[in-house]
This record gives structure tokens, C-alpha cells and sequence, in this order.
């Protein structure tokens, strides 16, 4: 295939690095422009994240990998040193199933998350457009789409929260049907806390309450999430609003106590009330947990739930592996048979060459009317066709299976494709 996979991602290289890579290739057309005009060249595009930077060309030659090692240096302002040393190099079938791993999220940070997907998309669109990519390369993107699609909808990789603050979320889902119009509380601002408001509010909760000991950090926040900032005296009177409270404030004893929550609850009519406590030290008496229509979890409780949801996804994702070798070995097998096409193409164009020219050179089809004429046209093209049939399938599988040269040899010979005769 000539296809070469030049690499650096989390697994291998240092954030130091990472960090400079994120700040390359700042006009991307002319970073593939460059890449193009390599010798030997044909195809090309790169994938560059905060997590990883990646060049996909289709080369041929022996000296094609240290031109290409040669470009990136270049691009990336980076020692070659540092890039023998954290880089990878895949070719042909392992670069193919590669890329399939990446764009089914199967090499990500963070398994099964779907930003990646999109990132590839948005470097194969970037590459089209700059006239980079050919007939290899978009049969090898279209197909890790195809891949990625079936890894989500084939397993249940991206199903279950693999953090602490997407996993309240999850909880918060169970717990209300809807998550509409619930005002969520944010006791301290601590950044997991923070997160997790942000998850909620872009899951469709209504109101944020912020209360925090520093009211201008408490303000901030509350800019950022368009939400109302709260003094920590008024945290009583804030409680009885809030439909889901989540709180991490450092404190060295209870924040929340049976007494402060019960009448919270006594003031909204007993509605269900959700507190999410990530404190280290707790923030919220564990007594409260047994208070009526009170869902109360802690930071261990959340990560268990995170532990068991990663376990399972480590199991889809053995599913997901599978299915990325699948579509590699059909990739592979459309592959092959691209040897055998120029034959079939030359064979088809001879034949049909010849059928009209037989036509045409009958005088008494001429003689018929332009119905009758067409009639004979489309079954001559119908015989052709079924003639043709077994040939050309035979070959194709041939050219899977066990590579056609012999075969394509021959055929070109026996019908004379190559202009040594008519």
C-alpha cells in the first residue's frame, strides 16, 4: 500500500512536548503543501489534538519515512532526537488499523470519548480541500468512519461515565427523569465541583446557585455559568432551593447536617433532593443520607461507580477491537483487488469497443428502425456483460486472496490489452 503512520501521542510523548506539538502547523494549507511536494509523496494528511500529532501519507521508496521524519522536524520545531524517541512509526496494514483505532476512540485518553472522531473528520475534510488526498487515503478515512460508527453503535464503549464529575451526572439523570429546570447549588469551588456544574448545566439544568467563602471567586463563577453568586451566611435559605447540591469546600468539619438539610426539605415540600459531597475531608454528615427523598453521595461513591463503568468499558471495548480488525481485513481485501483493476477496466473498453464497432458495421441493423436498433444494442450489451462476469469476479477474488499478477498477466496477453494488436 505505501502507506506510512508517523506519530506522537499521551502514550508516548512527554506534556511538554505535547504542549509545543498543539502549537504547531499554524497554517495547516501549507503544512500539506509542504508535505505534497515531497518526493515520492502522493497522498497525505495529519491529525493534530492537544493529545496527539499524526502524519498519514502514501509513499513509496526506501528513503520515504526519513523525508517524511525530515518534513515534521521541520514543521514541528522539534529536536530529531525527541522525535525518534517519542515517536511511532505504523506501515500499510498496521498504519490502516491505526487509524482505525483512533477514530473509534480506542487510542484516546479517555476510551470511548467521541471528540477524536471529529478531529479526524475535520483533518480529512482540511486535507480534500487542499487536493492532498486520493483515491487510497479517502477509501481509508471513509472506512475508519464506517469503523467508528459501528464501534458505537455495535458496543457500548461511549455508555457509562469514566470521571467523578460526568458520573454525577449520570446519577443526577437517574434520579430526575428530566433535568430541566432543576436549580443546582454549588457549595464551595473547588475545580471538580466546578466541572461537574458545568456538565449539569450543559445536560439542561436551570438555575446555579454559587456560595463560597471568597464571594468574588463565588462571583466569578457565577459569571462563567450564568448563574446568581451567594454568600455562605445565606447557605440555609439557598438549600431550600436546590434541587441538586454539590459540595466541595475544604472544610475541616461538616458543612451539611441532618438538622440544615431536614429543614431545607420541610421548605420544598419534601421534593427529592440530590447532594453530591467531593470533599476530602466530607462537607456532609453521613446521618443525612437516611433523611427521606435525601440522595446523598460521596466522592468514594462516585468513584466506584466511575471504577465499575471503566471495567465495563474495557470489555466493550475488547467488542470494539474486533470490529476495528474487521473492517481493516476489508479494507486490506478491497485493497488487493485495485491490482486487477486497470485489466478489468482495459478488458471492459476493448470489448464494448468492439461490440459497437460490429453494430456499426452492420448494414442490415441500419436498416432497422431506431427501436429496433436500440434493442439490439442493449442485448449485445447484456450477453457482453454475462460473458464478462465470471472473468472479472474470478479475478477479483483472485487478486484477494492470493494476488492476481500471473493471472492479470495473462489476460493481457490473451486479449491483447497493451496495444500489440487489435
Amino acid at each position: 500500500m505505501n502507506l506510512i503512520l508517523i506519530g506522537m501521542n499521551h502514550k508516548t510523548a512527554p506534556l511538554e512536548l505535547r504542549e509545543k506539538l498543539a502549537l504547531s502547523c499554524a497554517d495547516p494549507y501549507a503544512a500539506l503543501a509542504e508535505l505534497k511536494a515531497i518526493p515520492s509523496v502522493e497522498e497525505a494528511l495529519y491529525i493534530s489534538t492537544c493529545n496527539r500529532f499524526e502524519l498519514l501519507a502514501r509513499a513509496g521508496g526506501h528513503t520515504a519515512v526519513a523525508r517524511l521524519k525530515e518534513f515534521l522536524i521541520r514543521q514541528l520545531n522539534i529536536e530529531p532526537a525527541d522525535l525518534e524517541k517519542f515517536s511511532y512509526v505504523f506501515t500499510n496494514e498496521n498504519a490502516v488499523k491505526h487509524l482505525f483505532r483512533v477514530a473509534s476512540s480506542l487510542d484516546s485518553m479517555v476510551m470511548g470519548e467521541h471528540q477524536i472522531l471529529g478531529q479526524v473528520k475535520d483533518a480529512y475534510r482540511q486535507s480534500v480541500a487542499a487536493k492532498t488526498t486520493g483515491t487510497i487515503l479517502n477509501k481509508a478515512l471513509h472506512a475508519a468512519f464506517r469503523a467508528a460508527k459501528r464501534v458505537r453503535t455495535e458496543t457500548g464503549i461511549a455508555s457509562n461515565a469514566v470521571s467523578v464529575s460526568f458520573a454525577a451526572v449520570e446519577l443526577a439523570k437517574k434520579i430526575f427523569s428530566d433535568l430541566k429546570g432543576k436549580t443546582v447549588l454549588l457549595i464551595g469551588a473547588g475545580e471538580m465541583s466546578e466541572l461537574a456544574a458545568r456538565h449539569l448545566v450543559n445536560n439542561g439544568t436551570g438555575r446555579v446557585l454559587i456560595c463560597n467563602r471568597t464571594f468574588e471567586r463565588a462571583e466569578r463563577i457565577a459569571e462563567e455559568l450564568h448563574g446568581n453568586p451567594c454568600r455562605m451566611e445565606k447557605l440555609e435559605e439557598a438549600l431550600g432551593e436546590a434541587d441538586i447540591i454539590i459540595s466541595s469546600t475544604g472544610a475541616s468539619g461538616y458543612i451539611l447536617n441532618r438538622g440544615m438539610v431536614s429543614g431545607a426539605l420541610k421548605r420544598r415540600r419534601n421534593r427529592l433532593l440530590f447532594i453530591i459531597d467531593i470533599a476530602v475531608p466530607r462537607d456532609v454528615d453521613p446521618v443525612v443520607g437516611d433523611i427521606d427523598n435525601v440522595f446523598l453521595y460521596n466522592i468514594d461513591d462516585l468513584q466506584g461507580i466511575v471504577d465499575g463503568n471503566i471495567k465495563n468499558r474495557m470489555a466493550e471495548a475488547l467488542k470494539a477491537e474486533e470490529i476495528v480488525s474487521e473492517e481493516v481485513v476489508r479494507f486490506s481485501e478491497w485493497y488487493q483487488t485495485l491490482e486487477a483493476v486497470p485489466t478489468i477496466v482495459s478488458l471492459k473498453n476493448k470489448m464494448e469497443a468492439i461490440m459497437k464497432a460490429e453494430i456499426e458495421s452492420s448494414s442490415w441493423i441500419k436498416r432497422l428502425g431506431p427501436e429496433e436498433q436500440k434493442n439490439i444494442e442493449i442485448l449485445a450489451s447484456s450477453i457482453l456483460n454475462k460473458v464478462l462476469h465470471d472473468p472479472i469476479s474470478n479475478l477479483k477474488d483472485e487478486s484477494r486472496e492470493n494476488g492476481a499478477a500471473a493471472n492479470i498477466e495473462v489476460i493481457r496477453k490473451l486479449f491483447k490489452l497493451d496495444g500489440n494488436g487489435s
